[in-house]
């Protein structure tokens, strides 16, 4: 599928900084971790970041949010509740 006109395959992480609100640097150690998909490209070589990999890094963090959010319910919650059985009416 051929990339649109209007939205680059390859952004710079300057670009991507802006969009998740972070510094240029994060960007970097994203893509140094694998959570970014991207490489340095050209001469001399530059960061670039791949444009579909921050969706998939942002479905990513929303997802670990979800999960955090179900553990510390779960935290809160009383055995009881966990097995099933209710607390007596009040």
């Amino acid at each position: 599928m051929p990339a649109s006109s209007d939205r680059a395959r390859f952004l710079a992480p300057s670009q991507v900084a802006e969009m998740l609100q972070i510094e240029v640097d994060e960007v970097v150690a994203l893509v140094v971790e694998g959570r970014l998909s991207g490489a340095r490209v050209g001469s001399p070589p530059r960061w670039r970041v791949e444009a579909a990999s921050i969706e998939d890094y942002l479905a990513a963090q929303v997802e670990d949010a979800r999960r955090s959010a179900l553990w510390q319910e779960s935290q809160l919650a009383s055995f009881p509740e966990l097995w099933g059985q209710r607390p007596p009416e009040r």
